[in-house]
């Protein structure tokens, strides 16, 4: 047994992130708060990288730093998470196209999907400006993906 804290696994191309659901994460109701699923869809998509191998302190310390935006978010909630939950944040990470990440993550209960979304993720500069995800973000991440990436000539 060890004291640090799970990344998930992999299940085939979805990494799967346990998350329980926590006092704080509720509304008055018992209820998981909206915005909080926005909190457990990025962890997914932060353990699925670190999982893979490279974690954001990997990326911001290489010698071609890099760092993520999220630039859309669209979030369908099926049904409601509350308090003591275990929930399972499903991401799986689709395909890139040039500066953007496409990402499909839900959140499930007992095999139940309780909320869906789908994100596009931008890589870029510490200084803000996109660019292309690096040699070294790809060979961590190619592997994974289930759709198809541009070919290696054109990054």
């Amino acid at each position: 047994m060890t004291d640090l804290p799970t990344a998930g696994r992999f299940d085939g191309k979805d990494h799967l992130l346990p998350v329980r659901v926590y006092y704080e994460d509720t509304d008055f109701t018992g209820v998981v708060y909206h915005a909080n699923y926005v909190r457990y869809f990025e962890r997914g998509r932060s353990d699925f990288l670190r999982a893979a191998g490279i974690g954001h302190t990997d990326l911001l310390e290489s010698d071609d730093p890099l760092a993520f935006v999220v630039s859309e978010l669209n979030i369908k909630y099926v049904r409601p998470a509350k308090i003591d939950d275990a929930l399972v944040v499903r991401t799986r990470y689709e395909v890139v196209k040039g500066v953007r990440m496409l990402i499909k993550q839900t959140i499930e209960r007992d095999g139940e999907v309780l909320c869906r979304a789908d994100v596009v993720a931008a890589c870029i500069h510490m200084d803000g400006r996109p660019r292309r995800p690096s040699k070294l973000l790809m060979q961590k991440v190619e592997p994974w993906l289930s759709g198809l990436s541009e070919p290696e000539s054109t990054r």
